[in-house]
Formats: C-alpha cells, sequence, structure tokens
C-alpha cells in the first residue's frame, strides 16, 4: 500500500534521488547507501519488486490507475525524476568539483561512507557470531573488489547489455559502486561519458531542428550503446530487487550485517590519496576518449604527509562528510517521528 506523503515529502524524495543520482555517477559512491541511511532502501527494494508479471498484464490491459498504484506509483516516479535531475545537473557540477578539487571531493564521500557505517552499525541490535561472519565476509569481498585490475573497452551490445545490470547495481546494493564496477568492466567511458555526451548532443541538435546527426555513424553507435545499456539496466534493477526482496524477506539480519560489511570494504575505493595512473597505448603515449581526456587506467593510492595544509584540509572535509549523513539520518528520524500518530 502507497504511503500517504506531504508535498514537504515528495520534495525531500525528489532530492534523495538527486542524491542517488549524484552518487551512483562517482566511481566509488553507492546510491544504495544514500537510500540506506536515508530510510527508504527496503520500500525502494519492495516497489521494484511490484515490476513484474502482474505489472506488465495491468499495463496491456490499459490499467493505467491500477499499475500505479500497485507499482507505488508516486514514490518511484519521484524518486526517479530526482535521478534525472541530477544527470543532467548535480553529476555535472560533480564532474567539475572532481576535475578541480579532486582530494577534497574524494575525501567528503570517504567521511559520508565513514558516517554510514556508523549510522547503519548503531541501530543493528542482532550482534552474533553469524552476523560477524557476514559482516567479515562482506568486508572481504568488499576489499577484494577494490583491488581488481580493469579490463579494456568492449562494445559489443551483449557485452553493453551485461554492463548496464551490474552496473545497476550501485543503486540496490549498498556499498557496491555500478560506475567502479563499470571502470573495472573497462566501459565506464563508453557508457557513462561518450554515449551520455552523445544524447545530451542529440537533444540539443533536436532542439535547434538539426538533424544532421542521422548521417554520423559514431553519433548513432553510441546512442544504440546508450539505449542497450539502459535496457540492461532496467532489467538489472527488476531482477536485483527480486533478489534482494526474497533476501530481506528471509534473511534480513544476515544480509544488513554483509551490508555492513560490503560498506566497510569498499572504503578502500574511495581512499582520499590517491594518484591517478593513465592508461598508455605500445607507442607510450596516453590513451584519449573521445572527448580529448585521458583514460584512467587505475589509482594509486599511498598515505598522505601528515604535515600538510592540505592534507588537514582534506580530514576537514571527511568530518563534513560524517556529519552531512548523520545530519540527514537525524533529519530522517526526526520526521518519523513527527510523522506518526
Amino acid at each position: 500500500m502507497q504511503q500517504t506523503r506531504t508535498f514537504t515529502d515528495k520534495v525531500l524524495l525528489v532530492l534523495k534521488g538527486l542524491a542517488m543520482g549524484a552518487a551512483n555517477k562517482v566511481p566509488g559512491v553507492s546510491g544504495g547507501v544514500v537510500a540506506f541511511v536515508a530510510g527508504f532502501y527496503e520500500e525502494f527494494i519492495y516497489s521494484l519488486q511490484k515490476i513484474n508479471y502482474k505489472a506488465f498484464i495491468l499495463l496491456i490491459n490499459g490499467r493505467f490507475r491500477s499499475l500505479y498504484y500497485y507499482t507505488n506509483g508516486k514514490f518511484l516516479s519521484l524518486l526517479i525524476l530526482g535521478m534525472l535531475i541530477s544527470y543532467f545537473s548535480v553529476s555535472k557540477v560533480l564532474d567539475y568539483l572532481i576535475l578541480h578539487y579532486e582530494l577534497y571531493v574524494w575525501a567528503a564521500f570517504f567521511g559520508m561512507i565513514v558516517g554510514s557505517i556508523y549510522y547503519i552499525s548503531k541501530d543493528f541490535e542482532e550482534w552474533s557470531k553469524r552476523s560477524l561472519v557476514f559482516v567479515l565476509l562482506g568486508i572481504i569481498v568488499g576489499v577484494a573488489i577494490s583491488f581488481l585490475e580493469p579490463a579494456k573497452e568492449n562494445d559489443n551490445l551483449w557485452f553493453v547489455f551485461f554492463c548496464g545490470i551490474i552496473g545497476v547495481s550501485g543503486m540496490t546494493l549498498p556499498g557496491l559502486s555500478g560506475s567502479f564496477i563499470l571502470i573495472l568492466l573497462g566501459n565506464y567511458v563508453l557508457l557513462l561519458v561518450d554515449s551520455v555526451n552523445a544524447l545530451y548532443d542529440t537533444i540539443a541538435d533536436l532542439l535547434l531542428w538539426d538533424l544532421s546527426f542521422l548521417a554520423d555513424p559514431e553519433r548513432l553507435r553510441l546512442l544504440e550503446v546508450l539505449l542497450v545499456f539502459g535496457a540492461g539496466s532496467l532489467a538489472g534493477l527488476v531482477t536485483l530487487s527480486h533478489l534482494l526482496g526474497f533476501v530481506l524477506k528471509n534473511y534480513k539480519t544476515d544480509t544488513f550485517a554483509a551490508i555492513i560489511g560490503f560498506i566497510t570494504g569498499s572504503l578502500g575505493v574511495v581512499w582520499p590519496w590517491k594518484e591517478k595512473i593513465f592508461k598508455v597505448g605500445a607507442d607510450g603515449e596516453m590513451i584519449l576518449d573521445s572527448q580529448g581526456n585521458a583514460i584512467i587506467d587505475y589509482y594509486d593510492r599511498y598515505f598522505p604527509a601528515f604535515f600538510s595544509a592540505e592534507t588537514w584540509l582534506a580530514i576537514f572535509f571527511i568530518f563534513v562528510g560524517i556529519l552531512i549523513v548523520l545530519g540527514l539520518a537525524w533529519y530522517e528520524k526526526k520526521n518519523q517521528k513527527t510523522a506518526k500518530p
């Protein structure tokens, strides 16, 4: 049954979707953590579960009102609206900040994940040997993923569809960054930079009634790649939500313990102090993407100079990140208490 939401609740839900979209764009950060800390993770998963055979029957029978109610349409549509706004606005701001203030952005994200771990762990009441085992397993998997080497770019459409399924995991699995997984699969630049830029350019051309892009095979190929990637993402959202819905229903404590471990293990991915190592060709020259930017091969992590002013400023942003998460969590809890009769 859909929850009754005030206008403020609806605005906040759009803002949460905006935060999820921004988090999913950044390698190492998971939109699922936003959903988890903001208190709507389970509703998100169970709403996605409603996109099933029954929903399909309602759709083909033209029962759109029933479909909207059955799938918790108000919740999903507001959340998705926020994500779409994010991809066309906030993610662009993030791209700029990462380009010019990379250390401090990573420091803030590191702090936000530390704050998320604290927030999730403090309310976890069922600590047992079994849950500790799942925490440890989650940490091991998270750390192992952070040390994997990236593959080469592959634009085969079947592989792109698979990337969509895997890449959307950051929305449904807290701690697992879909963008980082796409880097490991070698397709981050292709799917979240080149193809998205192709979509922007196409929309701009259409607004000017310029159809010359139809004669551009490279643009059409990138749009085809983006379409297949989107289809894979939708398939991934639906299938993963059904799997997670089953797991949450039957093994909720173990799942939450594994999520706490996994988020902890993923801290290595967002370690602020790291140096970019760029891809080079056989001739020793850096490999560039279609926009002329050097493609990152991997990050070489290091420990900072302790007495550097830059280091202390980064540490300050880590605490800012922690306070942002705890502040949002406190505000969410306060809202939930006042909403109760």
